[in-house]
C-alpha cells in the first residue's frame, strides 16, 4: 500500500489519535482554571481522587489513576508542599502511606473547579455519561488486551 492509495489509513482514521487528541483538548479547556490555582491536570485528578475517598494509600491512589508510584509520589510531595494533602505511614501497617485531603485540599472544590464541560464537549446530558462509559469500556478492553497479550488491531 502507499500513500497515496485510497484506502491507505489516514491519522482521522484511528481512534487512538481520536481518544489521544481529545486528551489534548481537555487539557486545553481545563488549562486556564488549573493554571490560576497553580496545579496541573494530574495533581487535579490526585486531589478529585481524594474527594471521591479521602485517607487512601497511595498504591490505592495510583492503582485509580493509572500511575506508577514513581510517577505519583513527585506529585503527592508537590501537592503537600502546596498545603493541600498530607502523607504519613499507615499506623496499621508501616509499608503504606497513606494520603489526605487537608481543609485546604477539601476547599479547592468551592474555587470553581467543576468547569462545566458537558456543555462545553457539545454533548447532550444524555450523550455525555454514555461517551464517558464508552470510553472506560475501551480503555479496560485495551488493559485487558495488553495484560494477555493479545493484538490489538490497527486504529
Amino acid at each position: 500500500m502507499t500513500p497515496d492509495d485510497p484506502k491507505a489509513p489516514k491519522l482521522s482514521d484511528f481512534l487512538c489519535f481520536a481518544i489521544y487528541s481529545a486528551n489534548l483538548a481537555y487539557g486545553r479547556a481545563y488549562k486556564p482554571i488549573l493554571e490560576a490555582l497553580g496545579l496541573t491536570y494530574t495533581q487535579y485528578i490526585a486531589i478529585v481522587a481524594l474527594w471521591e475517598e479521602d485517607n487512601q494509600t497511595v498504591g490505592k491512589l495510583g492503582e485509580k489513576l493509572f500511575l506508577e508510584s514513581n510517577t505519583l509520589t513527585p506529585i503527592l510531595k508537590k501537592l503537600e508542599v502546596m498545603g493541600y494533602l498530607h502523607r504519613q505511614r499507615d499506623p496499621a501497617d508501616e509499608r503504606q502511606v497513606l494520603v489526605g485531603l487537608t481543609d485546604a485540599g477539601r476547599k479547592l472544590r468551592e474555587k470553581g473547579l467543576t468547569m462545566d464541560l458537558v456543555k462545553a464537549s457539545g454533548l447532550t446530558p444524555e450523550e455525555f455519561p454514555r461517551m464517558q462509559k464508552g470510553v472506560v469500556t475501551l480503555r479496560d478492553n485495551l488493559i485487558t488486551a495488553a495484560r494477555e497479550g493479545t493484538t490489538v488491531p490497527r486504529g
